[in-house]
């Protein structure tokens, strides 16, 4: 099992070139179910979520094809003609949340499906209850049975209003998918607005999908017979974008983030104002500096966008670590994703959980020490931390990293960090 080895306290300086959104290319994979037509996907980051996304479809029958070019990312064709299995099963949907994103496609374009309730990082139920509700209003028939889900509908789904009663991301881009196939027209109300789920619909309205209100939380969507072939480039990653900026932040040191426009990060770069980050739009992109006076405490409450993202709160709070005086973290989002605070704790930070909230005194220092990665958040927020501490830190459990950042090591070595990868025993 490999291990990230950082040797903390050097300033970072360079330019980091994006990748793109892990949170956006996986919906999309799954888009390529809807349509019997090529969907070819450009900048797809190099992540082990993404090969398993990959190994889902195939062994539905889609046919994968991959290019490597020397540029960001690479670039996958997917052909669903030939589709025969819409069984997903649990050995792959057990590795990934996301996988459960292909029940809307299989299920709107064959009229069937059986996916395995979805496994992935341990930050909270996460339930798929929204998903089911969703296919349940446009008609479909569900089961749940042995761990998975069966979904019918067998003289093809059926336009209708559908209301989350709080705002999913994942339920927004499953039922938007399915509602491109469905008879007649589906208003979405209450919809996630996330960057990645705009992506998602301006990939469909290529494949010849019909959406209004792309970006807002109402989405209306006139079904259509057949989707058709389409080319599309990822969006930019902003948890990418993020984290690195803090990176620059938390060694005192100035990156240029390439890659991603800014008005993804608002309210992101917002805080990091307020927190004493410099932020400049250059020709090269983003370009991230702290001022002379230094790391400041601010408090931060995650919301879904345009809010400060869920996905960035683990790392705000290693930043805080080092920051003077003290910050207010809350998580409103997901419950138990504080598990990274007993690692924070164990390089020095002083941090003290109160419910859905953790007060985060800053510290002089923090120190090296052995943590252990519990989910793909917690793990970047680690490697935050090692990067400001002094000495040596070593961080298990990096195929949580994995999941979420490709490279990165490469990354912030090109960037004067001491960093390595090293395999464990």
């Amino acid at each position: 099992m490999d291990q990230i080895v950082i040797q903390g306290g050097n300033r970072l300086s360079g330019e980091i070139a994006i990748s793109g959104a892990k949170n956006a290319a996986l919906p999309l994979m799954a888009a390529s179910l809807l349509s019997s037509e090529p969907l070819k996907l450009a900048n797809l980051p190099r992540l082990a979520d993404i090969s398993t996304m990959s190994k889902l479809l195939t062994q539905h029958g889609v046919e994968v094809q991959q290019s490597d070019g020397k540029g960001p990312g690479v670039t996958m064709t997917f052909d669903a003609a030939g589709v025969d299995n819409t069984i997903a099963p649990y050995d792959l949907v057990r590795r990934m949340r996301a996988s459960v994103l292909v029940l809307g496609p299989l299920v709107a374009r064959f009229g069937k499906a059986k996916v395995s309730l979805p496994g992935g990082c341990a930050i909270g139920t996460r339930p798929v209850d929204l998903h089911i509700q969703g296919l349940e209003a446009l008609g479909a028939r569900i089961e749940l049975d042995g761990g998975y889900i069966t979904a019918m509908a067998p003289n093809r789904l059926v336009g209708e209003k559908v209301a989350f009663p709080f705002v999913s991301v994942g339920a927004t881009e499953n039922i938007m998918m399915a509602a491109c196939l469905a008879k007649g027209e589906s208003v979405l109300t209450n919809a996630a607005r996330e960057p990645e789920v705009t992506d998602l619909a301006n990939c469909l309205v290529a494949m010849g999908a019909k959406i209004d209100g792309i970006g807002s939380d109402t989405l209306t969507i006139q079904g259509v017979d057949n989707l058709s072939a389409a080319t599309h480039a990822v969006v930019g990653d902003r948890i990418e974008a993020g984290t690195y900026a803090m990176a620059a932040a938390i060694t005192g040191g100035e990156l240029t983030l390439a890659g991603v426009p800014s008005d993804m990060l608002e309210a992101v770069f917002k805080t990091l104002s307020k927190a004493g980050l410099i932020l400049e739009d250059t020709p090269r992109g983003t370009s991230v500096s702290l001022d002379p006076g230094g790391l400041r405490g601010v408090d931060v409450m995650t919301e879904p966008f345009p809010g400060f993202p869920t996905d960035l709160q683990a790392q705000v709070m290693a930043m805080m670590s080092v920051a003077e005086g003290a910050a207010m973290i809350t998580e409103t989002i997901f419950e138990n994703r504080f598990m990274h605070v007993p690692e924070l704790s164990r390089m020095g930070a002083n941090v003290n959980v109160h419910g859905a909230s953790v007060m985060v005194r800053g510290v002089d220092r923090l120190t090296g020490a052995e943590v252990m990665a519990t989910d793909l958040r917690a793990s970047s927020s680690l490697v935050l931390a090692a990067l400001a501490a002094r000495g040596e830190t070593v961080i298990r459990r990096v195929y949580h990293l994995d999941r979420g950042y490709e490279r990165i090591e490469e990354k912030l070595a090109a960037c004067g960090a001491v960093i390595e990868r090293r395999f464990e025993g």
